[in-house]
């Protein structure tokens, strides 16, 4: 009989165990909230680099479609509803990089202070 009640007494986790398995627990799930997080923030750059993209290509497309004359300069200003976070800007060079052609530079911008942006560029003959 005195067999069985060291066995009894023994079965089961102290409390130590169950503290260390908590905390080891615990690690795990912030390392994992904090992956989560970086996850979250990269998708939205990833996100907010493809609509300035789009906005720079859409700008272009216009541009080709229009005379070789009649394109120009645009400074920078922020863009219409639902992309008011967004501005563009376009840069014409006359005769640049050789006499009859323009360099066309279009650049979106977008963040806190205009800290990311896209550039594209293509040169227009006439």
């Amino acid at each position: 009989m005195s067999n069985l009640r060291s066995d009894t007494k023994n079965s089961g986790f102290t409390l130590v165990e169950v503290l260390v398995a908590m905390v080891i627990l615990s690690i795990g799930l912030l390392g994992m909230a904090s992956l989560t997080v970086g996850i979250i923030h990269a998708n939205k750059f990833s996100n907010d680099l493809t609509t300035a993209t789009t906005l720079a290509q859409d700008k272009m497309e216009d541009i080709r479609r229009t005379s070789y004359a009649s394109v120009t300069s645009e400074t920078k200003a922020a863009l219409s509803s639902p992309y008011a976070e967004y501005k563009r800007e376009v840069t014409v060079t006359d005769n640049s990089p050789a006499t009859g052609m323009k360099t066309v530079i279009v650049k979106a911008y977008w963040g806190a202070s205009d800290a990311h942006s896209v550039e594209l560029k293509t040169i227009l003959a006439q």
